[in-house]
């Protein structure tokens, strides 16, 4: 337990292995010297340093602070735990005795060595030190069997100083490793710079779409709870309807039951009646006595002289029975027209609201348009804006958005004693016009509830609600209008190709008197 708790301590946490050359950081962390000078080294392009255990920033390269004691400390742990220099690969050349780890190999020498013997090694320049490596050879040149010291910029080779001299690199271009090294290390630099800034870009994009995918999640979850709260009414609305109209043909079913029970007696007795005299005819008829059959009176008198003929009496019950012949489908039908209202009302709300704002440029000079570009308000001043070739001459505005591809619908809250009228034109239609002409399309009122296009007008019946909603089909060629009230009713819908997009509009009719105390005013709510 004790050593395992032990080999944790003296484990560099860059490589997983015992510390090799053990240096200090500011922060007090500790690494192995050679792998935190390659950590360093990639951070030298960033311009800022940072410890890879903290992540403390350094705004210079760090200086690293040799750490005897813990040196010490991870010799003394190889020496006890001789299967440790299994963990390195590479032990000390001169360590015969046991297995310490090497933390510096020699290319002169092509020996490794560990930090005991590096401090008595020579520090003469032909003795290069590296990495600790069991490949020393690989440190050579392959046909001089010289270090190689130098680097063919034309062959992009590591040569040694005869192959410079005299072997097949003779006079071309030559560098020292470490000047070669520093080069590709600063294009590498670069490479990796420009890896970084991608990555970053890929990261923003994952964040992106996992921004989009998230706004899709909450939008569907949204959708789903509305259409599903949609739903849950449609069928308490037809489980309202189902019942009235099932109590309706119930409560009919009873009236002409009663009434036909009554008839039936009626008849029952009548019937009694007929039978009755025709027994004392039959009697009159078997008579052997003429005298007393002629005493009687006449056939004709027989009959109830408050009935008539035969043929009346037929023709006063075939009144009867043809007034209750048929069931009062009054209720039914005006149901199956609550049901198409409630099947249109799914499609009105299949759709998302859409975001109209008014133009002002085209707005009439007695037309108030609020700053929210939601809602047109007669104006008893004239608000002298510019005479453009956009402005109605009437007391109308459109909208800055125009559609010409989709299905929206927008919604108005009209507040308003007079005249109005809400729809939708063309951006091409004359702007001394009114909004139901050839290249437009309204609902409104004058005097009476009205639909109009083509200056032709089809009068509706009376809206209550003071809340519109203008639905388009631009695909379809369908322009729809409800009225929003519980539940939503249908208006009317024309029916055309459209051929230029379509703006919202609305606005005034002349008035027919002017009260300034009179509020106007047209709302976009959705």
């Amino acid at each position: 337990m004790a050593s395992a708790i032990l080999r944790d301590e003296v484990l560099c946490s860059i490589c997983l292995s015992v510390f090799k050359a053990p240096v200090m950081l500011r922060c007090g962390h500790n690494f192995c010297r050679v792998c935190i000078g390659r950590v360093l080294d990639t951070q030298d392009g960033a311009g800022v340093y940072s410890c890879p255990e903290c992540r403390e920033e350094y705004q210079e390269r760090p200086a690293l602070m040799r750490n005897i004691n813990l040196h010490n400390v991870a010799e003394r742990f190889l020496v006890t735990e001789p299967e440790q220099a299994e963990i390195t690969g590479i032990c000390c050349t001169y360590c015969v005795d046991s297995a310490v780890p090497a933390v510096i190999s020699c290319l002169h020498c092509e020996a490794s060595l560990c930090d005991k013997h590096l401090r008595a090694h020579s520090k003469s320049p032909e003795h290069v030190l590296s990495e600790p490596s069991t490949s020393l050879e690989k440190r050579k040149c392959s046909v001089h069997k010289k270090m190689l010291e130098y680097y063919c910029t034309e062959d992009a080779a590591c040569i040694c100083v005869s192959c410079s001299l005299a072997g097949e690199h003779q006079g071309h271009q030559v560098e020292m490793l470490d000047e070669a090294s520093e080069e590709k290390k600063k294009k590498l630099r670069n490479v990796l710079q420009k890896l970084m800034t991608k990555r970053e870009e890929t990261e923003e994009r994952v964040r992106s779409v996992e921004e989009c995918r998230r706004k899709a999640q909450e939008k569907a979850a949204g959708e789903a709870e509305r259409v599903t709260a949609l739903f849950t009414d449609i069928r308490r609305r037809l489980d309202d309807l189902e019942k009235r109209v099932l109590s309706e043909i119930s409560r009919q079913e009873k009236e002409e039951s009663l009434s036909l029970s009554a008839l039936i007696q009626q008849l029952e007795i009548k019937k009694d009646e007929l039978s009755r005299k025709m027994r004392h005819i039959e009697e009159l008829c078997n008579m052997a006595d003429p005298l007393t059959v002629l005493q009687e009176p006449d056939t004709g008198d027989l009959c109830d002289p408050e009935e008539g003929g035969g043929d009346e009496d037929t023709g006063g019950h075939d009144r009867q029975l043809h007034g209750v012949d048929d069931l009062d489908v009054t209720v039914i039908s005006d149901t199956f027209r609550t049901l198409c209202d409630m099947i249109s009302g799914i499609r009105v709300y299949g759709e998302g609201p859409a975001d109209i704002l008014l133009d002002v440029n085209t707005a009439h000079n007695f037309l108030l348009i609020s700053d929210d570009l939601k809602t047109a308000s007669w104006a008893w001043e004239n608000q002298n804006r510019p005479e453009t070739s956009e402005r109605f001459q009437n007391y109308q505005v459109m909208s800055s958005r125009s559609f010409s591809s989709g299905r929206h619908y927008w919604d108005v809250e009209i507040i308003s004693l007079g005249s109005w009228k809400v729809g939708m034109c063309y951006p091409s239609i004359d702007r001394r016009s009114l909004i139901g002409d050839k290249k437009s399309w309204c609902v409104g009122r004058y005097n009476r509830y009205i639909v109009i296009h083509d200056r032709k007008e089809i009068q509706l019946p009376v809206i209550s609600s003071n809340r519109v909603r203008i639905c388009l089909d631009y695909e379809a060629g369908q322009l729809s209008f409800y009225e929003l009230c519980d539940p939503i009713r249908h208006l009317h819908t024309f029916t055309a190709t459209f051929t230029e997009p379509l703006h919202a509009a609305l606005g005034f009719y002349v008035p027919l008197s002017l009260n300034p105390n009179e509020v106007r005013s047209v709302r976009i709510i959705s």
